[in-house]
């Protein structure tokens, strides 16, 4: 919300320039049109002898009294007003780093020039392409070069390049503020041993930054820039092969605090669902609030995996505020066939098959029992012998179907009897 209003702050002089433009320039153009056709006839004499004589002359005085009416000084006014403007948004809107510099130059292999250009360079107070030719001739031929100096060595190097003491300073001021980057990148799938295509990957990333001056939130080096210029940076997961981002995530080193609770509830989140035990989860949220509070940024992103096939992507820590600041690294992705979801909807198919038979096994035994009742009360009426009743029992072990229509049979026979 802050960066927002010093924009909209910053663009308010504009807006304003933009109205007194449309509005004044064709007001004063219509003034001086009819004060040009309506100029006022003189009604003295015009000879030579009486233009001499000076008492037709209007002198400045007059003409300033008659030019200072209240219109003409608005007017006035607002053209000073206007032109202050003008100035003002020349000055704020004036690149620090010129698009010229950005341009990569040509490099031949043993020509010595740079290869990241001058844009690095240029962002530093009191350097121009002078300086950095300067530089080239003294074997300093890239922005890491200078930075990887000791900062005797470079101080020495600057005032031969005809620095002062002071602009040197100057220099390793905005130098201790630029910040060194580094990244470490895990891919995984949370409680999974491996990456199946189809499968929820988290992408799991630790951005650490180190000054020089110890800080870990700074306002950089932005003189030109209309209002306050906070640091952001831009964590990337690309394919080089394909050209696709498959991840984008801002990161910010401004507020700790922010991170700290982001840090603290991702890593618990993720170790619940894993089902780790307390213990760990209190260890782990430890470390990643040491971690935060000694620089570093965590940043996790779900995605899906692509088809089975092994993806060399790259990470990049991208700065939206510094040039020759960013870092990249290789990530390897393996992602293999899938096998997970066909082995458990196996096991939910087969689940409902084994309670059904359950319950058919039941329903035999049931029905068994009905059957060895009907047997017993047969046997009893008729009074046959024990060994036709085990007979009957065997049977109705064997077939519970063949049973029935003996039962009938039996019942049958009775009502005969």
């Amino acid at each position: 919300m802050g960066n927002t209003a010093e924009e909209n702050s910053s663009l308010f002089p504009i807006f304003i320039l933009a109205i007194m433009v449309l509005s004044l320039v064709p007001y004063t153009i219509h003034r001086v049109a009819n004060a040009a056709w309506k100029k006022a006839r003189s009604i003295h004499c015009h000879c030579s002898v009486c233009l001499r004589s000076g008492k037709y002359r209007t002198s400045v005085a007059k003409k300033i009294s008659k030019f200072s009416t209240c219109s003409n000084l608005v007017v006035l006014l607002l053209w000073v007003i206007m032109l202050f403007l003008v100035y003002y948004v020349k000055h704020i809107t004036r690149e620090a780093v010129p698009l010229s510099a950005r341009k990569v130059a040509e490099r031949n292999a043993n020509a010595g020039v740079l290869t990241e250009g001058i844009a690095p360079f240029l962002q530093l107070p009191h350097f121009s392409e002078a300086v950095v030719k300067k530089l080239g001739r003294k074997k300093v031929r890239t922005f890491q070069d200078l930075r990887e100096m000791t900062p005797n060595d470079r101080m020495d190097l600057l005032i031969q390049s005809g620095f002062s003491d002071i602009e040197a300073n100057d220099v390793e001021t905005v130098l201790d503020m630029m910040p060194s980057i580094t990244i470490a990148v895990t891919c995984e799938t949370e409680g999974e041993e491996g990456i199946q295509e189809g499968d929820i990957v988290t992408l799991r990333a630790w951005i650490s930054l180190k000054r020089g001056n110890g800080l870990t939130a700074a306002l950089p080096h932005a003189p030109y820039f209309p209002f306050h210029k906070e640091e952001n940076y831009w964590l990337l997961l690309a394919d080089p092969v394909s050209n696709n981002v498959w991840v984008s995530q801002k990161v910010s080193f401004m507020d700790e605090a922010t991170a700290v609770t982001a840090a603290s509830k991702a890593i618990q989140e993720s170790l619940e669902g894993s089902g780790a035990s307390v213990k760990e989860i209190n260890v782990a949220v430890k470390d990643a609030v040491e971690k935060v509070k000694s620089g570093s940024r965590l940043v996790m992103v779900k995605f899906q995996a692509p088809a089975e096939s092994t993806y060399n992507l790259t990470a990049y820590c991208l700065s939206d505020t510094w040039i020759g600041c960013d870092k990249k690294v290789i990530v390897k992705l393996k992602v293999a066939k899938r096998s997970r979801a066909g082995t458990r909807a196996m096991i939910a198919e087969e689940g409902p098959v084994q309670e059904d038979g359950i319950e058919e096994e039941e329903n035999e035994e049931d029905e068994g029992t009905y059957d060895d009742y009907e047997s017993e009360y047969s046997d009893d009426e008729e009074g046959e012998p024990e060994e036709k009743s085990r007979t009957g029992k065997h049977a109705n072990g064997k077939s519970h179907v063949g049973n029935r229509s003996s039962g009938t049979d039996s019942g049958s026979d009775t009502d005969e009897a």
